[in-house]
């Protein structure tokens, strides 16, 4: 078991993929999870494995949410997880006998799929995420959504070999979902930062269709890849209309 890092993991109606990210992870001695309102039986099947700690709070931003979740880790190594992830059993390894260094970042590659089809187009390809830290290090930025970790001139970023299976979508409803739910996180975290238009939001909207589509090679992956390529669109031009609502409406 891995006594010095603890994972942690925000859920909300997670339940699909739960039981699978959970199972991954069960070398690691602690794993935070933080649900956000499930109602779906996630925080059962949570409960259900010894090496879990479960606690519950509303949602207050991806950011502050990730956090929370740290700041609840009783080691200082973290290694973040997303509830729709599962590590692979070459990265556990790799993890769990690193000589972990204070002031490194550790990077992952991940494969993401689509109703698990493996998806290697539409930008969602060359996927790295930093996800193992030590929170005297660094911590996660206040964003609402695409948050991050702020991370200093001193550190510095290794990418480790083993990788990370995300599982984001299974069908057309949760990309609209999740669509709409992001682009209002954005919209709320941009505002006053940044400005938009109808012009920038239909501009935007087109550029990306093509560059997920043509650019990122998503016609080589059916209609998924054109689906995908849809709803990245969608997502720029929605999140700019509603940045652009919320301007407005402030002038008003």
């Amino acid at each position: 078991m891995a006594d010095n890092i603890s994972v942690t993991i925000l859920t909300k109606n997670s339940a699909a993929t739960l039981v699978e990210c959970l199972t991954a992870l069960e070398a690691f001695s602690e794993v935070v999870i933080v649900d956000t309102g499930s109602n779906d039986g996630s925080i059962s099947i949570a409960s259900g494995f010894k090496n879990v700690i479960v606690y519950e709070h509303p949602f207050i931003g991806f950011g502050p949410m990730k956090n929370f979740a740290v700041d609840r880790a009783s080691n200082d190594w973290i290694f973040s997880v997303d509830s729709d992830e599962v590590v692979t059993p070459k990265l556990v390894h790799e993890i769990l006998t690193l000589k972990l260094d204070v002031n490194m970042v550790y990077k992952m590659e991940r494969d993401n799929y689509y109703h698990r089809k493996l998806i290697r187009g539409c930008g969602w390809e060359n996927d790295q995420v930093e996800r193992l830290f030590n929170k005297r290090s660094t911590r996660y930025n206040d964003n609402q959504v695409h948050e991050g970790l702020a991370i200093d001139g001193n550190l510095k970023t290794v990418l480790l070999s083993g990788r990370l299976k995300h599982y984001p979508y299974d069908n057309a409803s949760q990309l609209l979902y999740k669509m709409q739910h992001y682009s209002t996180l954005w919209a709320e975290d941009q505002r006053g930062r940044k400005k938009s238009s109808l012009l920038k939001a239909m501009l935007f909207g087109v550029l990306t269709f093509l560059k997920s589509y043509l650019f990122k090679r998503g016609w080589r992956y059916g209609y998924e890849g054109l689906l995908i390529s849809v709803s990245n669109a969608n997502g720029v031009f929605y999140k700019y209309i509603k940045l652009y609502e919320a301007d407005r409406e402030h002038r008003l």
